[in-house]
């Protein structure tokens, strides 16, 4: 009998709906337990997954620089809910909308336009109800319980086609120069370029490089390993993500660097 119950509840666990969130809640308040009980309350059999809570306030481009390297990850019916800059305008409202077999949740200020750009066919508004307090959590619940119970999608809420969008800034390419920036730095500190290798390759095109960032000496070789580099030297390598990133072995390259999103990188290719 042991045996058998056992076998009974992971074949439950199994089945359960995975929910991811993205928030820029953090870890010490009680935002996050608000939300997973109101989902809990109408839809139980769900698996959550904390991909962070800690995307700095508002910062929509980071939510969606991480959503973007994680949710192919997923399997598909994955529901990913973004919480972050909730409050943007007055008018604000929240959307969802299916996309490679994944379903998408969260407000509508352009955090997935980051992601998918233009390509969002159709998506819908979630009704919300302005007299409940933190009304997100009603709206998330809503959501999850209507897409975990296989509901029609169509009939989650009003087909809208033009979801917000928000334009990020592109590298400047010619023959014989990439210019870049930086556009996440990590919890090590390391910092991503927004220079993919297909890009990097292409205008490479078998050439030599050399990579400038503010005043400190170019890195003229590509690294396939952290630890290509001495101790404590500066390297740059592709990360898993596919993207360029400035790196120090065994240190904290936005510091001992002085790199911050947004600044300015140049490869130029000899």
């Amino acid at each position: 009998m042991i045996y058998i119950y056992f076998h009974y509840a992971t074949n439950m666990n199994e089945d359960r709906q995975i929910v991811t969130f993205i928030t820029d809640f953090g870890t010490s308040d009680y935002y996050m337990g608000i939300i997973k009980g109101a989902v809990l309350s109408q839809h139980r059999n769900v698996h959550f997954v904390d991909i962070t809570h800690n995307v700095k306030s508002f910062d929509i481009v980071q939510a969606a620089f991480i959503l973007k390297n994680v949710y192919n990850n997923y399997p598909k019916g994955t529901i990913h809910i973004v919480s972050v800059n909730n409050y943007y305008n007055k008018n604000r409202r929240f959307i969802a909308f299916e996309k490679e077999g994944q379903y998408f949740v969260g407000p509508d200020n352009g955090v997935f336009s980051l992601i998918f750009g233009k390509n969002i066919s159709t998506a819908y508004q979630l009704e919300e109800d302005a007299s409940i307090s933190f009304s997100i959590k009603k709206i998330f619940a809503n959501a999850v319980q209507h897409i975990a119970t296989n509901e029609a999608f169509e009939t989650i809420g009003e087909a809208i086609d033009n979801v917000a969008q928000r334009i990020t800034l592109q590298p400047v390419i010619n023959r014989y120069q990439i210019i870049g920036s930086i556009i996440h730095i990590d919890n090590y500190e390391n910092c991503v370029v927004n220079i993919d290798k297909a890009l990097f390759d292409r205008v490479k095109d078998g050439r030599k490089f050399a990579l400038f960032f503010k005043r400190n000496n170019p890195i003229i070789k590509l690294s396939n390993h952290y630890y290509d580099a001495p101790l404590g030297e500066p390297l740059c390598l592709f990360n898993a993500s596919g993207y360029l990133e400035i790196a120090v072995n065994m240190g904290k390259a936005s510091t001992l660097l002085s790199l911050n999103v947004e600044d300015t990188v140049q490869i130029d290719f000899i």
